[in-house]
């Protein structure tokens, strides 16, 4: 037997929410290890939901404090897939470029979600958003309270 150290397994639930496409917008990541919870949030004045939606996911992952095996929940099937479908792989080595040759919108957040997933070892989960999910209405929720703040000027 050594002394081999088990990694932390943290579920994390993110979200983020916008009002117009640009405008006011909020994101929200929840962290669970085992009983302990850690909810991060924050948002932008103008913004775009896809934006929200990374931000959720990237500041989840850095409010981690070593790396960990991490139980991602999103519903957002674009950041998920750029993951899991192997979109990034082809942007960066098409030059950040999509394939109708279009720059890769938000590419600095792009580029430090892949330092991030990096740190851990992440397992994408899609869910359905609105669909009564317990802990993504919850992050939803945190998000929208975000979104509302900066409409409002905070």
């Amino acid at each position: 037997m050594g002394d081999a150290k088990t990694i932390p397994v943290v579920e994390c639930w993110t979200d983020g929410a916008c009002s117009g496409n640009p405008g006011p917008g909020g994101w929200a990541a929840l962290l669970r290890i085992g009983e302990r919870e850690r909810e991060v949030s924050g948002g932008e004045r103008l913004t775009t939901n896809n934006r929200m939606e990374m931000l959720a996911v990237l500041e989840g992952l850095r409010a981690l404090r070593r790396p960990c095996r991490v139980l991602l929940h999103t519903d957002s099937r674009y950041v998920m897939d750029a993951f899991t479908k192997g979109w990034l792989v082809k942007w960066q080595r098409n030059g950040w470029r999509r394939a109708d040759k279009q720059p890769v919108k938000n590419r600095e957040l792009w580029e430090e979600l892949v330092v991030e997933c990096g740190r851990h070892e992440v397992e994408w989960t899609w869910v359905r958003g609105h669909a009564g999910t317990l802990d993504n209405e919850r992050v939803d929720g945190l998000a929208v309270v975000e979104r509302d703040r900066f409409a409002s000027g905070g």
